[in-house]
């Protein structure tokens, strides 16, 4: 996500810098849009970034940064303007920077195979030269990232899901109860077929809005919301169904399909959440 956004609206001098070392992932990026006081209304965001000569001076803090405090390179967005979207600006900033500091590690109920801690900035210096696109296009820079995060995320719940669904067939042709497979069982027949179902339908909508994504369809913003709404949802519901086939089984950590629920249970929230995707899907449509 960090590296489509420095390639799509960076400089010559920041792609040939970063893109190489992000895309090898010898160096990683974290996207910081979130704050204590603005999730879903990013553009009330208050990290304010003053000019000072050659450099901004950045005050102000983000929330649940995913892998912040390990990863090399930040993505900030920050209020150089006035209030609203246009007063937005996005500034690429190194880890070590001066002032550039972070909050504890979070507790987190899944995804713990990455750190999730706040960004803090205390008169964080930060070269002029380290603007993204122009002053004032952070918004709409933080948007279209989004675009290809909200599929990255319904990605993993396709993951979870699929490898869930496989677990779930396995689980019921060898589990016995009343004398016979639970595979034998219509209802679990039934239900593997609404699982099996969801997850193509999902999947295929993962994969129209890549497309879309790739094209720069009109319809992108539109078509992103509609495949993570539907696919973090019905994934979800996948993963949950499998569990409930293990029975008992199925809530012991012995057993994989737990982590997967806990993991994939935040796609319906991050990237917008689920509720923020049918808002934008009914402003689309609305606006036909």
């Amino acid at each position: 996500m960090v590296t489509w956004m420095i390639d799509t609206y960076g400089t010559e001098a920041q792609r040939s810098k970063w893109v190489p070392i992000l895309a090898s992932m010898e160096k990683l990026g974290s996207y910081c849009l979130t704050e204590p006081g603005s999730g879903s209304d990013a553009a009330s965001l208050s990290t304010t970034a003053r000019r000072e000569g050659n450099k901004f001076i950045l005050n102000g803090s983000k929330a649940f940064i995913s892998g912040a405090g390990a990863t090399d390179v930040y993505l900030v967005m920050c209020r150089t303007g006035g209030q609203g979207p246009k007063g937005i600006s996005c500034l690429l900033i190194e880890k070590g920077s001066k002032g550039l500091h972070f909050g504890k590690k979070e507790n987190k109920m899944g995804w713990n195979s990455q750190p999730t801690r706040a960004v803090i900035f205390e008169d964080c210096e930060v070269p002029v030269e380290n603007i993204i696109g122009v002053e004032g296009q952070g918004f709409n820079i933080a948007m279209s990232g989004l675009n290809g995060g909200r599929i990255n995320i319904a990605s993993t719940s396709l993951g979870a899901a699929g490898h869930s669904l496989q677990i779930a067939k396995e689980h019921l042709k060898v589990r016995k109860q009343f004398g016979r497979p639970l595979a034998d069982t219509q209802h679990n027949q039934f239900q593997l077929a609404q699982m099996a179902t969801k997850l193509v339908a999902s999947r295929a909508m993962v994969r129209n809005a890549a497309r879309a994504v790739d094209s720069k369809h009109a319809d992108t913003v539109a078509l992103c919301s509609m495949a993570k709404l539907f696919a973090t949802d019905n994934c979800f519901d996948i993963v949950n169904t499998a569990l409930q086939m293990h029975g008992g089984y199925g809530y012991l950590k012995d057993y994989p399909i737990e982590q997967f629920l806990r993991d994939i249970r935040v796609n319906q929230i991050l990237e917008g959440t689920n509720q923020v995707m049918q808002i934008l899907i009914s402003r689309s449509v609305l606006a036909q």
